[in-house]
Order: structure tokens, then sequence, then C-alpha cells
């Protein structure tokens, strides 16, 4: 059997609690990770809504993250590594990049979460320099979406995206698909 198999009822279980949480709460529903990011059903791109409070406290891999969601990671066994935030060339020491799996054995199997605050200089300078490299643009009302080219993608969602970062005013998220940019949660909401 395939991990993608041997993963399918986490999934499930994910996805099922997504459900769960955003019947009692009043924010827009969130749409729970895949194990598999190509396994994640099409969708329109995720609404994300950056935070007018300040940060508390630094980020971590567990908080950039929904709990619920690092808890299921983690009940799969997996864990995080955590990795300097980078853009290209450009490193944001204040920033945070996680690399969630199973790290007791080598694989691409992974899901990637990053935040980090950006100026606006740094914003314009990284867009250049991956567009120049052949990622692409577009620009949304959520911020503007740089995306790697999907012929080189290793995994992508199901409208085709594969590593994303969103830039924000003052902020950039990055996940290993477009759909995945909904779990990236910081700073949290007061």
């Amino acid at each position: 059997m395939t991990p993608r198999r041997l993963l399918a009822p986490a999934a499930a279980l994910l996805v099922a609690s997504a459900v769960l949480a955003g019947c009692s709460s009043s924010a827009a529903p969130e749409t729970a990770p895949s194990i598999a990011p190509s396994d994640i059903p099409s969708s329109p791109a995720p609404e994300v809504t950056p935070s007018a409070s300040a940060p508390v406290g630094d980020p971590t891999c567990d908080t950039i993250i929904p709990a619920a969601t690092a808890e299921d990671f983690t009940s799969l066994g997996w864990s995080a590594q955590m990795e300097p935030f980078r853009i290209g060339s450009l490193e944001l020491a204040d920033g945070i990049q996680c690399k969630w799996g199973d790290q007791t054995i080598a694989t691409d199997r992974v899901q990637v979460f990053g935040w980090a605050p950006i100026d606006e200089t740094d914003s314009a300078s990284a867009q250049r320099e991956l567009v120049a490299s052949g990622w692409r643009s577009e620009t949304t009302s959520n911020g503007i979406y740089v995306t790697e080219n999907p012929d080189w993608a290793i995994f992508t969602d199901a409208d085709g995206y594969g590593i994303t970062y969103l830039f924000g005013d003052g902020w950039v998220k990055l996940a290993d698909t477009r759909q995945s940019l909904v779990l990236v949660e910081w700073p949290p909401v007061a």
C-alpha cells in the first residue's frame, strides 16, 4: 500500500475536524490540510484576512498554523523542522519556515508553512527575483500570490499551484500549495 493510501484516514480526520470547527465558530470556515497536497479538492482561492493586531510572542511552528492541525500532524508521528524564512536570495531573520513531516525517514511527503514580517522594499525585490526566475505572480484582493512554475512543482493543489508565497501589507506567508496558505494564521487574531 502506498503512503498516500495509508494517510487517507488521517486526511479524512483532518477534514472532519475542520468541518466541526467551522460549525462552532463565527469565523470563515477553513480547509483542513491533506497529507498529500495533490489530493486537495478543487476550490476557489482561500480567503486570507491579515490581522491588524500586533503578534503576541514569537511565531513558532506550532503557532503559525491552527493548534488542531499541529496536533493532528503530531498524532501521525510528524514533527516540525524549523528553518530560516527564505525567498530566493533574501533571508528574513524575524520569520519562520516550518517543514512538517516524519523526520525519521527521508521523504518528500511534507507540509511547509512559513510567515515573516517584510518591508515594502524587500517585498518588491523578492517578488521581482522570483518572477525573473520563472515564478508566476497574481494580484488579488488578498494580496500578491507568487507561485512556482507548475512545470517544476513536486506537488500541486487541485488548481495546479505548488509552493506559493502570499505578500500582504508588512508580511509574507508561505505554504507548499496555494490552498494550504489558508492554514497560516499569524499573527493571531486578538
